[in-house]
């Protein structure tokens, strides 16, 4: 509580809470536009590949000359990491290896750790939170993006003392979309080729979004942070608006949509034929929860609360999510609470990659929101048991033998690269947390 008067105190002494930036594109330039107006912040180091790039992005979201003359631009993001100027570190490449291999060495320089790369998170972040806390610093989600404000509604309904029955967000889907490329993508998105690069748009990422690899690995994350199950089959993306949140994410048994109850599940702003959901939550995040008892559901009916017909369930959810904009609470709950706004807990769930068309034996794979494949939600121990392909460590690896359209593939089917960290921390997560070691060259059951 009081973290805004924390922050007065903090710059009425001059001690800003000094930060460095690995990644300076749409996420960090967002966070960037609200340093100016903030109390007690300090961005000291800014690290990405293109630093003429990111001084010109500062520019763009309206930095003044004379801040940037503080700050130091590099290309080389372990100068930052190791800097004596260097509170906390966020971390917004978006590279699933370099974000492993930056978490570990903000852990080994005693730094905390802002992870905007839920893709890092998800290929090996229980291992990264077991080793911060080791370390004594705090590895956390980023604040402003949806897994962060889906936690913190999680915490909210589990506080309150009523019972989770599905957390999750919206997006635009229909089943087709997992075929898409970055051919295709702008199609969907009602735009050009031309007008999405003269917006500083990059299509494999936007095409991760549409795809469904986004959403597995958003939800991953939660399942991993909030200790949520996984529908067995992956995301089913029910078509729901905001007033049907409660009747549609219930247990099937009720006349719900959902598996189980206690799971995480994303809503699709389109029905199935196309045509769009009315009051959708495509920009949002949600909880659904159970009322304990007969006078708590009274009291949903009493204060005007959204239920099913049963009135036992409700629902809270929030329409936006401003990703960058919201960034310094995550920043200033590691450096004045030492405590993350979201962390993975457990090994709950997985994201495996599966072949988005036929492969042949020598392709390379092309990772998240490209051509070669995409990202499916399994559980932990379902992706174990098939020894699957992490979506993490698809990029750039060959594949060893024909493929069919729509298989998981394993590791077994590909030649990994394990010469990188990433590959180390992936293997140390499973051992710890499965009691299992990675395996390589078991070909998986289909």
């Amino acid at each position: 509580m009081y973290l805004y008067q924390s922050l007065l105190e903090r710059a009425a002494s001059m001690r800003p809470v000094r930060v460095g930036l690995i990644g300076a594109g749409k996420f960090g330039a967002m966070f960037l536009s609200q340093v100016p107006t903030t109390p007690a912040i300090q961005v000291t180091c800014i690290a990405d590949l293109d630093p003429d790039g990111a001084r010109k992005r500062c520019r763009d979201v309206g930095w003044e000359d004379g801040r940037m003359d503080s700050v130091r631009f590099v290309d080389d993001a372990s100068a930052l990491i190791s800097s004596d100027d260097v509170d906390v570190v966020v971390e917004a490449t978006g590279n699933p290896v370099a974000g492993v291999d930056h978490a570990l060495q903000c852990i080994g320089n005693g730094k905390h750790a802002v992870m905007v790369n839920v893709e890092a998170d998800v290929l090996a972040g229980p291992y990264l939170a077991h080793e911060a806390a080791g370390a004594g610093v705090v590895y956390t989600m980023a604040y402003g993006d949806q897994p962060a404000l889906i936690v913190e509604m999680v915490e909210w309904a589990r506080s309150c003392g009523f019972r989770v029955t599905a957390a999750g967000k919206g997006t635009k889907y229909l089943p087709e979309y997992h075929a898409s490329t970055p051919d295709t993508v702008w199609a969907h998105y009602g735009l050009s080729a031309g007008e999405a690069a003269a917006a500083g748009m990059r299509s494999q990422m936007f095409n991760s979004f549409l795809d469904g690899t986004k959403s597995a690995i958003e939800m991953a994350a939660v399942a991993n942070a909030a200790d949520l199950g996984v529908p067995a089959n992956g995301l089913a993306f029910p078509p729901c608006g905001c007033g049907d949140l409660a009747r549609v994410l219930r247990p099937r048994g009720l006349g719900g949509q959902l598996e189980q109850a206690g799971q995480v599940e994303v809503v699709s702003s389109l029905e199935r034929d196309g045509r769009p959901v009315p009051d959708d939550l495509r920009w949002g995040v949600f909880c659904v929860f159970e009322a304990p008892n007969d006078y708590t559901a009274n009291c949903f009916r009493e204060y005007g609360m959204n239920t099913d017909p049963s009135g036992r369930y409700s629902a809270m959810y929030k329409p936006f999510h401003l990703i960058g904009l919201e960034l310094n609470i995550s920043i200033f709950s590691a450096a004045f609470r030492s405590l993350p706004v979201g962390s993975p807990q457990r090994f709950r769930a997985d994201v495996a990659s599966v072949a988005k068309r036929d492969l042949v034996a020598g392709e390379t794979l092309d990772g998240e929101g490209g051509y070669t494949v995409w990202g499916r939600l399994m559980s932990a121990q379902a992706s174990i048991e098939r020894n699957a392909l992490p979506i993490g460590l698809s990029g750039g690896v060959r594949v060893r033998r024909a493929i069919s359209k729509g298989d998981v593939i394993g590791l077994g089917d590909v030649v990994p690269d394990k010469s990188s960290r990433a590959w180390a921390a992936r293997e140390h997560m499973v051992r710890h947390f499965h009691g299992t070691v990675v395996r390589e060259g078991n070909m998986p059951e289909r």
